[in-house]
């Protein structure tokens, strides 16, 4: 495997210059990106499938082990808070389960059983999309997630960075990143760690673009859990609307804190037929604004 296997270039590297060991790992991390930006057809390719799942009603799942593990439940995690990602449409698998995420759990890798065991207790389903993310792209672990997923009819997204090995011939959608070998031998944390982590990223953002989540490239779900993001909210409806701070703190405590609901009153929108907008529009406020808009329009009135 690509993954593991020492590269001449690297064979001296304990006693390299300091700058030149920095000098060529950075150069390994641009590699990384570019290997996300290679990939950009099958990225999109499995966000559609992943929208399309999401869309009704689906949940999404994230599966690893070691650090492709840590790095897949990052991802999800910071859905909740950015986009307001409902948790309970949220599931999290790591090998080893929470403790892995701070530190390694021996043999966790190897624990197919408990792979099956988290599919059945949290019966997955064919609404149900999960991305599995391995290095090597042949952890039993992960691999049984796909294999039971995939059993139970939920789509199955691979993300590996080596080629033709059976997470990406097992996925329903595959996304090969070609790291190459790693400037410390089989340290996947390195090159293959941040391709996977830019993959994740594009991913899990485009989805949720694509369910109407960003605004004219603003967090319109995010969810005010400080005075910092209480503030931002305040200066996203300014900028959208061109209304006052006065006037977006009274919108938003009318909407109780919801956004796209303030827009739509900010515009002159009643609140029920704000909320009715927006379900509707399945949650899209560009949609949401444009039924508004439609409905206050002179020919609609006639």
């Amino acid at each position: 495997m690509d993954t593991e296997r020492p590269s001449p270039r690297y064979v001296d590297i304990d006693v390299w210059e300091p700058t030149d060991i920095l000098d060529a790992m950075v150069e390994g991390q641009f590699a990384a990106v570019a290997a996300a930006r290679a990939a950009l057809g099958p990225i999109e390719r499995a966000a559609a499938a992943i929208e399309a799942r999401l869309k009704d009603g689906g949940r999404l799942i994230y599966a690893g082990a070691g650090t492709s593990g840590r790095l897949a439940v990052q991802d999800g995690a910071e859905l909740m808070p950015t986009f307001n990602w409902p948790r309970e449409r949220l599931l999290l698998f790591i090998a080893g389960g929470d403790q892995a995420m701070v530190q390694a759990v021996e043999g966790a890798e190897d624990e197919r059983e408990r792979a099956t065991e988290l599919a059945c207790h949290h019966l997955v389903n064919a609404k149900d999309a999960l991305v599995a993310v391995a290095a090597s792209g042949t952890t039993p672990f992960t691999l049984a997630c796909v294999r039971e997923a995939r059993q139970r009819g939920a789509l199955t997204v691979g993300i590996a960075n080596n080629a033709d090995t059976p997470l990406l011939i097992e996925s329903d959608q595959a996304i090969f990143l070609r790291t190459g070998a790693e400037p410390i031998a089989g340290s996947t944390r390195m090159n293959a760690g941040t391709a996977q982590r830019v993959t994740l990223n594009l991913l899990s953002t485009l989805v949720m673009i694509r369910l109407g989540r960003v605004y004219r490239g603003l967090m319109v779900e995010v969810q005010a859990a400080n005075a910092k993001l209480t503030n931002r909210k305040e200066e996203m409806l300014v900028y959208l609307t061109g209304r006052t701070r006065e006037d977006t703190r009274q919108a938003l405590t009318s909407a109780n804190g919801s956004i796209k609901l303030a827009v739509l009153l900010l515009y002159g929108c009643g609140v029920e037929k704000a909320r009715s907008l927006l379900s509707e529009a399945r949650g899209n406020l560009r949609v949401a604004i444009d039924l508004y808009i439609a409905d206050k329009s002179p020919a609609a009135t006639q």
